[in-house]
């Protein structure tokens, strides 16, 4: 059963009226026209409402349920991937997913988030929000693809880094620290995918690449609209007040120079049509690493720290 956000609900109505016409004439009567047309008027009321979304509005988009996440959009692009598990220090997390496969005839290393897509899939793990072994075993399977010299593809989709006392207690922010350096410190392409939330730390240390590329839909900043409501009016019922300030768009991102490129999704969101969705970031990712293949180690370091060193520079 498809899922239905606040703003879809005339949307919603009219594909129900859709369903309830064909489901009436059950091959009786000719409802062909009549279908069409409402088919139509769903096709326009889809492209309106998508091409005009509010902060929030874009935030409930990243967050929907049938939206792609890390293993959807691996089972898409990348074949023969071998998932690699532990941070050999403590435990495996399933927050992080990571390992190697084959994009398009090339060797990668595919790291990301993943949140899950039914109850029992979301706790294991952990609804993307990962603990200090996650950011290590990320760190850990850098370093193997610095070592083969292969590109690393990061999936970002994450609320933020799990806030637990147990994570706390093992190093949450040196573990986030260390994975930003990490990202820093390649001498491998390094592409980073926004595909869904992209949540502050959690985000960011699997995100400081050579390229950043954010899905059209997608949203990136350093807190959720509904913490930063919290924090400034005691109240989360300002999300889209806060949504509207914390510039979290792909577009805003864009402006600001913090992202690279984004990455069009199909109309109605990805949620909609997700091999189209996945498609077009495999041809994304593959532009990107296509542009930086022939550069040194030395060099993509350099690109790297400058591209991050010039955010919000006048």
């Amino acid at each position: 059963m498809a899922t239905f956000l606040d703003f879809e609900r005339p949307i919603a109505e009219l594909e129900a009226k859709i369903a309830e016409l064909r489901a009436g004439a059950a091959g009786k009567v000719d409802i062909g026209a009549e279908a069409a047309k409402l088919e139509a008027k769903v096709d326009k009321l889809l492209r309106t409402t998508y091409a005009n979304l509010t902060p929030w509005q874009k935030t409930q988009v990243a967050r929907h349920p049938g939206r792609p996440h890390f293993k959807d959009i691996v089972g898409g692009l990348i074949d023969d991937f071998t998932p690699l598990a532990g941070d050999r220090g403590f435990a495996e997390d399933s927050a992080i997913i990571g390992g190697m496969g084959r994009f398009r005839g090339h060797s990668v290393v595919v790291i990301g988030h993943e949140k899950g897509s039914d109850t029992t899939s979301r706790i294991r793990h952990n609804f993307g929000m990962a603990k200090p072994e996650g950011y290590r075993k990320a760190i850990r399977l850098m370093q193997l693809a610095d070592k083969f010299g292969l590109p690393v593809v990061t999936l970002v989709d994450t609320p933020g880094a799990f806030p637990g006392v147990q994570a706390e207690e093992r190093g949450q922010a040196e573990a986030i620290a260390r994975s930003t350096e990490a990202c820093l410190m390649l001498e491998v392409p390094l592409i980073a995918c926004v595909v869904g939330e992209g949540g502050s730390g959690g985000a960011v240390a699997l995100a400081t690449g050579n390229r950043v590329l954010m899905m059209e839909h997608a949203v990136y900043s350093v807190i959720s609209p509904e913490g930063c409501a919290s924090i400034l009016w005691r109240t989360a019922d300002k999300a889209a007040d806060a949504a509207e300030a914390l510039k979290l768009t792909a577009v805003d991102l864009a402006n600001l120079g913090v992202i690279d490129s984004i990455v069009p999704e199909p109309v109605g969101g990805a949620h909609r049509d997700p091999a189209a969705a996945i498609a077009n970031l495999g041809t994304a990712i593959e532009r990107q690493l296509a542009e930086l293949a022939d550069l040194p180690g030395a060099a993509l370091k350099a690109d790297r720290r400058d591209k991050f060193l010039a955010i919000g520079r006048l």
